[in-house]
């Protein structure tokens, strides 16, 4: 975790009181983010707390179609062969200027390359500052794909690519492709304090970094220079809240303006109150249970199949989501063209589980354990109670369960070692396209990154991906995912469960406030009545 970080001002502790007037806007956050990078880490807790407050993007996702839009890059074009991708990018960006840093110039092409080749190339003098682990660039094999980014001039931009990819301009609007400064970066490696970029963080975005006190708060201020048309609050407050329910006592009383994460258990109370408005929109996302595939005897599809038989997930939803989610059939939800409404879904049979568990050689008194995560998220608002459901079933045909959970980012650092049978997580999608789900979830190239929670290697799926980002049409994609989808329930490596609606909660004196599709939360021109 991240230490206290009160930089250029005394008294932190009056900082949540002062941000209670009507310049601020106070956001009630469920945990503390592990960096200020997003590239370093795929929680919704950090790309919230960093990735669309502190930074932008070369492109960025119009919220209303999903079609990628200009940032800062304010035009691209793309050569016949798909190879070639060329960037204009955007004149007079200011960086942040704080207590820890004074930019003496604006953005240009140097700070894309040196954002890029922090992740993409091991011999950067960055690369390896936070662990040398960039997840999602990680887990599409971005690295891989991109053969060089070059400075055509200062605002003129050229990536390269090994091999086409449909997918790649949604990939660079999405909330881990932030642009850092290359000049801080410059300035702190004179200092040997490189760790300090994740920490003390310098951006383009509408607001800069003040504060961070670790369980309690982090402070932003408005950056008045920036480039955007939005009219921003004087300052930002992340109040953070670990409960749902002190979360939302706090929006009635008016000590917060907007909540992370409402529960399902309370989103009448919210409906009912004059003084709240509850958004409401259709997820990108999935809620699955997860089997650990690298181990015995959960590499054997038989076995998986025996134990996604014992589990009722009509009746896991009606528990746990409170008419807030629908049955998943594949890992994409039905707003996705790669969906399919005709793929079957494994019926609830405890009969034919117990059947091919003996035929799987599983004796009654079978024990493995599920993990389930500490925190609400949209995709399992619920794990623990969840899994306490399963385990009832599982039990029902002789299968003993342990439930398993750890503090969030201990239990996230942990499942990357694979120690677990089986785990209730899920995916909430940055982008539109079907790849954001099908190759961080189950890819060969997801395993290392952390993703891949079934540590799933199928060289037949992974052509049939692949395959699919060759072609730009999506009738000739939707042929390869259709049999990925069929391959993933042949094998079933996960079981998808929920796809949920995205909730959020906020005061109606709170102007400007909508939830973003595509990834983390903006409070970009939010302001207050």
């Amino acid at each position: 975790m991240l230490a206290l970080c009160c930089l250029g001002l005394s008294g932190c502790d009056a900082l949540i009181s002062a941000s209670n007037k009507s310049n601020g806007v106070i956001y009630c956050s469920e945990g503390n983010p592990t960096s200020f990078n997003p590239q370093l880490d795929t929680s919704g807790t950090t790309v919230d707390a960093s990735s669309h407050q502190i930074y932008d993007r070369l492109l960025d996702f119009d919220p209303k179609s999903g079609s990628v839009i200009p940032s800062l890059a304010t035009s691209w074009s793309i050569s016949t062969d798909g190879l070639l991708y060329t960037f204009q990018l955007r004149k007079d960006v200011a960086f942040h200027h704080t207590a820890y840093f004074s930019p003496s110039r604006t953005f240009n092409a140097e700070d894309v390359i040196f954002s890029f080749d922090r992740w993409r190339l091991p011999n950067s003098a960055y690369h390896g500052i936070a662990g040398g682990i960039y997840p999602y660039a990680d887990s599409l094999g971005l690295a891989n794909l991109i053969e060089k980014v070059e400075r055509v001039n200062a605002y003129r931009l050229e990536i390269t690519l090994k091999q086409p990819q449909s997918s790649f301009l949604a990939n660079l609007a999405t909330d881990f492709a932030v642009i850092m400064s290359k000049e801080y970066a410059d300035s702190l490696e004179q200092k040997n304090q490189k760790e300090n970029i994740d920490r003390q963080p310098i951006g383009t975005g509408p607001f800069k970094f003040a504060h961070f006190r670790q369980d309690s708060f982090i402070r932003y201020k408005r950056h008045d220079e920036y480039w955007g048309e939005n009219k921003q609050t004087e300052q930002l407050i992340f109040d953070i809240t670990p409960s749902s329910s002190l979360r939302l006592a706090k929006l009635i009383t008016g000590e917060c303006d907007a909540m992370a994460l409402p529960a399902h258990s309370e989103l009448d109370v919210i409906r009912q109150s004059k003084d709240l408005i509850l958004d409401e929109k259709p997820g990108l996302n999935v809620g699955f249970w997860a089997f650990n595939t690298a181990k015995p005897p959960f590499d054997r599809p038989g076995v998986r199949r025996a134990l996604s038989l014992a589990i009722d997930k009509n009746a896991l939803i009606e528990a746990i989501y409170f008419d807030s989610a629908i049955l998943a059939k594949n890992i994409v939800p039905p707003t996705s063209w790669a969906f399919q409404s005709e793929q079957k879904n494994l019926n609830y049979n405890p009969s034919a589980a117990k059947k091919l568990l003996q035929e799987n050689g599983i004796e009654p008194g079978f024990t493995m354990n599920i993990w389930a995560m500490p925190v609400e998220r949209p995709y399992n608002p619920n794990a623990i109670k969840m899994a306490e459901l399963m385990q009832s079933y599982l039990q029902a045909v002789g299968v003993n369960v342990e439930i398993v959970s750890y503090e969030w980012s201990t239990f996230r650092e942990k499942l990357k070692q694979g120690t677990h049978d089986s785990v209730l997580i899920g995916w909430s999608a940055d982008n539109g396209d079907p790849d954001n789900f099908y190759r961080p979830l189950l890819s060969c190239g997801a395993i290392k990154s952390g993703t891949n929670r079934a540590f799933w290697c199928s060289p037949e799926y992974d052509e049939l991906i692949g395959q699919a980002l060759k072609y730009t049409s999506i009738e000739d994609r939707q042929y390869f995912y259709y049999k990925a989808n069929a391959l993933i329930a042949e094998q079933l490596p996960l079981v998808p469960i929920a796809h949920a609606s995205k909730y959020q909660a906020f005061r109606r004196d709170l102007v400007g406030f909508e939830i973003n599709p595509y990834g983390g939360v903006k409070l970009a021109g939010v302001t207050k009545n």
